[in-house]
């Protein structure tokens, strides 16, 4: 089945075809859930919510533009509305917000599940601030809108979490000798 038969399958609620579109998706979007969730089994959950969230909207996709990339905004907003009911950032004063400075790091061999485990361990807000900014591209005004904050707080946030993960990873580097 193709996939412009299997969208329109899935339009009709076609399990069958609701079986092979989450077969077919569910590694790349359960990628994405990692990088948003605290743990495994909380990105497990968010890619469950994600597909029902897929299934219902189904009937929005107008395939302008490609389904993979409809299907992964729509991961990401189910998931970043779970954790804006949250309301867990910090408000910060902008005008004490120093420019973004590039975090510098030794490339040496850093394991990904090393990598992956030490953003999962940051707080919420830094995480989805990061994980937007880094790994998703998206600009600090947009994940402000997304995310009901001030862009100061986005940047804030996303130096704040960038300064963890360097000394995680100076740590991991200094044990490692």
């Amino acid at each position: 089945m193709t996939l412009d038969e299997l969208i329109i399958q899935c339009k009709k609620q076609d399990a069958t075809a609701q079986g092979e579109l989450y077969k077919q998706y569910n590694r790349i979007l359960f990628a994405i859930c990692l990088r948003y969730s605290p743990n495994y089994s909380e990105a497990e959950d968010n890619l469950q919510d994600a597909f029902i969230t897929i299934f219902k909207k189904i009937e929005q996709y107008n395939a302008k533009g490609s389904f993979e990339g409809w299907m992964k905004r729509v991961t990401v907003n189910t998931v970043l509305q779970k954790y804006r009911k949250q309301r867990t950032f910090e408000i910060v004063d902008e005008g004490q917000i120093e420019d973004e400075a590039e975090v510098e790091i030794e490339s040496e061999e850093i394991p990904l599940d090393f990598l992956l485990k030490i953003v999962q361990e940051l707080p919420d807000r830094y995480r989805l601030v990061f994980s937007m900014y880094v790994m998703d591209g998206y600009q600090h005004k947009e994940i402000a809108e997304m995310l009901g904050i001030s862009d100061g707080t986005s940047k804030s946030n996303l130096a704040r979490a960038r300064m963890i993960l360097k000394n995680k990873i100076e740590d991991y580097n200094a044990n490692k000798l």
